[in-house]
């Protein structure tokens, strides 16, 4: 017995010894893990879903069919826009949504937003007592009425749901931007129409009733001064927001960035102040911004270069506490009215960009876009990023942006440097106010350095070597040295005519401040070549120097200017030298219009035999015959237009070849007026040779 309890007793005793050190063991274990508690996450963005505005209610506002053809080809503000990206939001699961009825609970990514009708004391934040109240009247309004303010109106139609339709989606925008700010979604999509950057103060305009997105903006900076004192809205829609514009032209508190086809005006809404030299008045001067695209057919290499050097650039610099975009989808690819080529990732990307802003406080305002197909796929993509996805691919992302596109791009980013710290490295210009007077002295704090390269040519080259004299403009309100001629001028039979712009530099640019380094500059003046050929063969030559204004924002008073001095030259000089028989004209960049306009305005052919333009990357002019039909037939035959290898007038399409109103136009193997003048040359002069019919024996 006394050896069964002594076993027994081990045993218990080897039981409580190995559950000691089991204890101790998990005691420490405990001990080791309890390092950092459990707790909750400290975000406040990635729990939140992405709020969505969209009401079937908005669709009743529709044009009144006048004729069957209406019906088949609807008005292209369609209310099905709308219907179509709740529809794809839908086909993709990002809504749960099966009827399309637009029920309140539409699953776990998306959070319905109720619309509702802004109110009065909301609209009139930017419009006008007498713009509401004929909006107003439209409900009473008999189907005659409607039609014929329809008729009147800018762009815009009516029907009796119209005011309902328009305060929906105002309020809706409203409600949009509230509830990101109010921290109760982390982003929002606004599915909403008509659209609104159209509408000014006082009147509806470009489809649009109410400007829903000024609205919106007025109306949170007033009810949220803590909270919200900087927007930024961004505005892609291929037009300019003309009504945004103006409700904030003079407010510091408003950032007002648009992309938008410009053309010189030509394209809707077509009004100066979609021009990019428009950047605010009083406290708001430096915090309005245009993007302006000088030719259509822009896509996603343009529209990333401008986000990339401007727009994020300025959002960072400007610390906005909501960021608005203006979402309309018409500078899609496909969309007939744009005639652009934004892919859905680029649209993507660019949301992705603008979400980096304002701790992402970014609500997406439905504006234009009016192919269903494009504007629904856009849309999905911006949604995608909204609720968290990255961007897709960009289908070409080495292509390069249109040189029309860099050069505007320049422009704007010298013009904002007066106000944007971000943009000064990129141009330097430190200390120079281009407000302050040019004079063509060099007393002057600011001397235009183009009247220092005109000097330097004439001195060194024209006046030393081939000892040109001066050639008079009377009342031309021009510098002395425009025009300068060989001393044979009136003597000799055959008379070239060289119109360029002032000649190029190339520089190296300081990269802390920006500005040109002097020492490793240098001159480039490809019009040179052709005054030492003319004056070999004892031509006479007349050189024409065209400056161009350092104030104006364009070179269109440049093309002025070439335009009058040469029909000033023609109609004083040239038709009255009794000698000259033979005239051949070289045109180089935007000057070369000058000699095009002389064609067109004088009947020249007796004399001239041979028009020569290297245009580069600058725009093609056409031919406008005001003396004879029949001089665009002799143009074409006469002339050669050497233009950059990637000129946006030949497109894809390698076949493709301009219209005769602008002459022969040739495709250069290269890019630059520089490098296709040397490239052409030889060819050029040989054309002149053959239409004087000089060929001797050696050439």
């Amino acid at each position: 017995m006394s050896t069964v309890e002594d076993s027994n007793t081990a045993t218990n005793g080897i039981k409580r010894e190995f559950d000691t050190i089991k204890t101790e063991e998990n005691n420490n274990v405990m001990k080791r893990q309890v390092i950092v508690p459990v707790t909750k996450p400290r975000i406040h963005y990635t729990p939140l879903k992405t709020g969505l505005c969209y009401d079937v209610r908005m669709r009743y506002h529709a044009k009144i069919f006048t004729s069957y053809f209406e019906y088949i080809d609807p008005h292209p503000e369609d209310p099905r826009r709308i219907y179509r990206i709740y529809k794809i939001l839908a086909e993709n699961g990002l809504i749960n949504d099966p009827m399309l009825s637009g029920v309140d609970d539409i699953g776990d990514l998306m959070l319905k937003i109720p619309v509702r009708e802004a109110t009065r004391d909301e609209i009139l934040e930017v419009h006008s007592k007498e713009h509401l109240d004929f909006l107003e009247k439209t409900e009473q309004m008999s189907r005659e009425e409607l039609l014929k303010e329809t008729e009147k109106g800018d762009s815009v139609y009516y029907n009796n749901d119209s005011l309902s339709s328009a305060k929906s989606s105002c309020g809706g925008a409203i409600e949009a931007c509230k509830s990101v700010v109010e921290g109760r979604v982390k982003n929002a999509l606004a599915v909403v129409r008509p659209p609104g950057h159209h509408s000014e103060p006082e009147s509806s305009g470009g489809f649009c009733l109410f400007s829903n997105v000024a609205v919106a903006a007025k109306n949170i900076l007033k009810n949220y001064p803590e909270s919200v004192r900087r927007i930024m809205i961004l505005d892609w829609d291929i037009h300019h927001g003309n009504g945004t514009q103006k409700a904030f032209y003079d407010d510091d508190r408003i950032l007002y960035v648009s992309l938008h086809r410009f053309e010189l005006g030509k394209y809707y809404p077509g009004t100066v102040h979609g021009q990019y030299d428009q950047t605010g008045e009083g406290k708001g001067e430096g915090f309005n911004c245009n993007i302006t695209w000088p030719v259509g057919n822009v896509g996603d290499a343009e529209y990333m270069w401008a986000f990339e050097q401007i727009v994020m650039p300025m959002g960072r610099e400007f610390q906005p506490d909501l960021v608005i975009i203006s979402s309309g989808f018409d500078a899609a690819d496909g969309d007939t009215i744009g005639q652009c080529h934004v892919t859905p990732s680029c649209y993507g990307h660019m949301t992705h960009m603008l979400k980096s802003l304002a701790r992402g406080n970014l609500a997406v305002i439905l504006e234009g876009g009016y192919n269903l197909d494009s504007i629904a796929k856009s849309a999905l993509a911006v949604a995608k990023i909204l609720i968290g996805e990255p961007p897709d691919e960009l289908p070409e992302p080495s292509m390069d942006p249109k040189p029309e596109a860099l050069e505007m791009v320049d422009k704007i980013i010298r013009l904002q440097s007066k106000y944007w710290k971000c943009f000064k490295r990129k141009c330097g210009n430190a200390g120079c106010d281009f407000k302050e007077p040019i004079t063509e002295t060099i007393i002057s704090k600011n001397f235009p350095l183009q009247t220092a390269i005109r000097q330097q040519q004439l001195q060194n080259l024209l006046l030393d070597n081939y000892k040109f004299v001066t050639l008079p403009l009377v009342n031309q309100k021009l510098s002395e040295d425009t025009v300068f001629c060989s001393q044979n001028v009136y003597d000799a039979s055959t008379l070239m005519i060289i119109v360029h712009d002032t000649p190029d530099i190339w520089a190296a640019r300081n990269v802390i401040t920006g500005n040109i380094e002097s020492s490793s500059s240098i001159i480039v003046d490809s019009g040179l070549s052709f005054i030492k050929w003319a004056t070999q063969r004892k031509y006479g030559v007349i050189d024409v120097n065209i400056p161009q204004s350092l104030f104006e924002q364009d070179n269109y008073s440049a093309m002025i200017t070439a335009q009058e001095v040469l029909l000033y030259l023609w109609d004083n000089y040239i038709k009255f030298s009794t000698n000259v028989q033979k005239i051949a004209f070289v045109g180089i960049g935007d000057a070369s219009s000058g000699v095009i306009h002389l064609m067109g305005h004088r009947d020249t052919r007796s004399n001239v035999k041979a028009i020569i333009s290297f245009i580069g990357s600058k725009q093609l002019k056409p031919l406008v015959p005001l003396v004879d039909e029949s001089l665009t037939d002799w143009y074409f035959k006469n002339s050669l237009v050497f233009s950059d290898k990637n000129h946006s007038c030949w497109g894809d399409n390698e076949s493709k070849k301009p219209r005769k109103k602008y002459g022969r136009v040739l495709r250069c193997g290269t890019d630059g007026i520089n490098n296709i003048v040397e490239e052409r040359f030889e060819e050029a002069t040989d054309f002149i040779l053959d239409s004087f019919e000089e060929w001797s024996d050696e050439e």
